[in-house]
């Protein structure tokens, strides 16, 4: 759609949207763009909170005012709750005990064989090329190889030649935390989305793994990796939620 606003500016309408990926709408450039900090599918929130919905649609709307454009607006507040994101905190089937002596990168592929069957479930009567369930090309095993050495060292051996290292990074965050959503959200008892993604950040080895790479991005020289750590690999209700509980 931010592609489409161009040809629509040309043709004399103003146009505007909403941004979920904030990386995508900074190579797109779109006329106008809101960029609002929510989980994927909620580009207004959550369902049922019209008053917080209408807040989002008239800051976007807002944007059809401006004539310097191209324009990239932050959305300054995170969506509040819904009834169902409130639900007891996940209770996971799976153990996830990390023994002191394998560190961080045993505790990962342990996490990752044992989600594997849960996977398996959630993608039954899917097609195996579906491209959103695998867009970096890699088994969840390689992928915490390179997000693990990635941390040690930014400058490690890109995966795939056509890609540049951000794309790279953001293609395998991506699946790793699809691998583990899709997982648990498969198993008896699962709670909500939310409660899904609390757990995946608060209880992981592998969220333990991306809050690195974060740290490791925004510690970089690379301006790029720098806009990257910062926004595109922890939510920013976590970034929030961790601060505010360190204080």
């Amino acid at each position: 759609m931010g592609a489409l606003g161009h040809y629509l500016e040309a043709e004399g309408i103003a146009t505007t949207g909403i941004s979920l990926v904030r990386e995508h709408t900074e190579v797109i450039r779109p006329p106008r763009a809101l960029w609002v900090p929510f989980m994927f599918g909620r580009p207004f929130g959550v369902p049922g909170d019209a008053s917080f919905q209408r807040r989002v649609l008239l800051q976007t709307l807002a944007l059809l005012e401006v004539t310097t454009v191209p324009l990239l607006e932050d959305f300054p507040d995170e969506a509040p709750g819904s009834a169902q994101d409130d639900e007891p905190a996940l209770a996971c089937p799976v153990s996830f005990m990390r023994p002191a002596e394998s560190g961080l990168p045993g505790a990962v592929q342990r996490e990752i064989a044992d989600l594997g069957p849960w996977h398996a479930r959630s993608r039954s009567g899917h097609s195996s090329a579906n491209p959103g369930s695998n867009a970096s090309g890699l088994l969840p095993a390689e992928i915490a190889r390179f997000l693990l050495a990635s941390i040690d060292d930014l400058a490690v051996r890109i995966y795939r030649e056509d890609l540049d290292r951000v794309t790279a990074l953001r293609l395998a965050c991506h699946d790793l935390k699809a691998y583990y959503l899709d997982a648990v959200l498969h198993q008896p008892g699962a709670g909500s989305a939310r409660a899904a993604e609390q757990w995946f950040w608060d209880e992981t080895a592998a969220g333990e793994m991306l809050l690195k790479l974060r740290d490791a991005c925004t510690r970089s020289s690379d301006a790029a990796l720098q806009r990257f750590g910062a926004k595109g690999i922890v939510p920013m209700r976590v970034t929030i939620r961790n601060r505010t509980e360190n204080r």
